[in-house]
């Protein structure tokens, strides 16, 4: 009875929590909603001549004007809008005259697959590094790091890229050039996911998947180094903090191996943390990679929407920034659901 009692209390209080974090998912979407709208709105742009030209008559432009509803009240506007956002509909974007949402589906993951290769080497190198640079405090290694870490932080992302291309493709002819493929390769992957790797394996498609290897690893390798260096930092900080702790110097009294201590019982220690680091990088690398896939004319999500705001092309805009929110949102719902595997307590 009372485990049956017990049970009951349990899924209830499951279920308020999963309802209460609905509603935050809910809320938060509507704030994003509501602040990429009216940011659209405010911005010193004129959407009706991005439809019409500036060569339409004014009785065109009144149609359209009318037609895009901005005649009506900004609240009507707002309410319009999430209607159609509700119902899957972004509208149309004027430099591709395709829907919006066939745009980010051909877009976004060209930029997901740039990001996600960037923290895989950011964390690779950065977890590591810091580490090893927290155990040996003030020896090479560490001076190394910090110097790694300052370079990553001062440099500029467009410079290093020229520089990359410079160094790796023009002069050693290293890496694939601009772009996710050589020209020869083009058509040759039917998209399935869009990730273009993913997509070469399972076509069985490996001359694709080595070109596209090529192509792709030195804008990761400049995304994942600025990843790399806040990564390593972070990482270097929370190990000074856990190596000073008794527990420490306890398991090193009992004779545990130093290797054993560093990896086993202070890495584990800050594992969330770090995952919030690496988090907050992702979505970092998520919003910020728009220099990196100019400068490798990268066909992502950044490079759209940089495109649609020269063009005054606001539904793209407006889509595209919100699909970005919205993968933020779901990153960091992700990073919860980790917290509570890595940390039992923070159930």
């Amino acid at each position: 009875m009372s485990t049956l009692s017990l049970s009951s209390g349990a899924l209830r209080r499951g279920g308020l929590a999963a309802a209460k974090l609905l509603i935050a998912i809910a809320l938060t979407l509507l704030g994003l909603l509501l602040v990429t709208f009216f940011i659209g709105r405010v911005m010193p742009i004129d959407p009706v001549l991005a439809v019409v030209g500036d060569r339409a008559t004014k009785e065109v432009y009144d149609a359209a004007y009318k037609a895009l509803a901005l005649d009506r009240p900004l609240t009507v506007q707002f309410w319009i809008y999430v209607t159609n956002v509700l119902q899957g509909n972004f509208g149309n974007s004027v430099l591709t005259s395709r829907p919006i949402v066939e745009d980010v589906i051909r877009f976004f993951p060209a930029t997901l697959e740039l990001a996600t290769f960037g923290t895989f080497i950011g964390v690779v190198i950065g977890v590591p590094l810091g580490v090893q640079a927290a155990v040996h405090q003030g020896k090479w290694i560490d001076q190394v790091a910090r110097f790694v870490g300052l370079l990553g932080y001062s440099a500029p992302v467009f410079w290093l890229g020229l520089m990359g291309l410079l160094i790796f493709y023009a002069k050693l002819d290293w890496v694939g050039g601009p772009g996710r493929l050589d020209v020869a390769f083009d058509d040759l992957v039917d998209p399935v996911t869009g990730v273009l790797l993913i997509d070469a394996v399972l076509a069985g498609e490996w001359e694709v998947f080595t070109n596209a290897f090529s192509h792709l690893i030195l804008p990761a390798a400049v995304l994942g180094y600025s990843s790399m260096a806040y990564i390593s930092r972070m990482t270097r900080s929370f190990m000074v903090e856990q190596l000073r702790q008794e527990y420490i110097t306890t398991a090193r009294v009992k004779g545990l191996s130093e290797r054993r201590i560093v990896w086993g019982h202070a890495l584990g220690n800050i594992a969330v943390p770090l995952i919030t680091v690496i988090a907050l990088s992702y979505a970092h690398l998520l919003e910020g990679s728009v220099l990196t896939e100019t400068v490798f004319a990268w066909p992502g999500l950044g490079s759209y929407i940089t495109a649609s705001l020269l063009n005054a092309d606001m539904n793209a805009v407006l889509g595209g920034t919100l699909v970005v929110g919205a993968t933020f949102i779901l990153l960091n719902l992700f990073c919860d659901l980790l917290y509570r595997v890595v940390d039992p307590r923070a159930k």
